[in-house]
């Protein structure tokens, strides 16, 4: 499994129609098959900002969506809301279910 982690500083005042825009990517990005999870997080910062954590069935299927017209397009529909933003990558270690966990 490979996780993206994105960090998106946004405008303020435009926090409704990015949620917005980011679920209808995020609809069409979940429909691959190599995606295999996408979350969608506010932060506590005072200024409005979203973490998108998106998990991959490895680093090569992220890497060829990421390189692909449809992530570009994706890019384009956020960039009127973004003021900033960061991308980290990483491979699972370890993962261990917590008891609280579905099963």
């Amino acid at each position: 499994m490979f996780r993206v982690i994105l960090r998106f500083a946004v405008k303020e005042g435009t926090e409704a129609g990015f949620e917005r825009t980011w679920e209808d990517i995020a609809e069409r990005v979940s429909a691959r098959s190599t995606n295999l999870d996408q979350w969608l997080l506010r932060g506590d910062e005072t200024e409005p900002v979203y973490y998108v954590v998106t998990d991959w069935r490895d680093e090569a299927a992220f890497r060829q969506f990421e390189h692909s017209a449809e992530h570009v397009d994706n890019r384009r529909a956020l960039d009127r809301f973004r003021a900033g933003s960061t991308m980290t990558t990483m491979r699972l270690v370890t993962h261990l279910r917590g008891k609280g966990a579905a099963e």
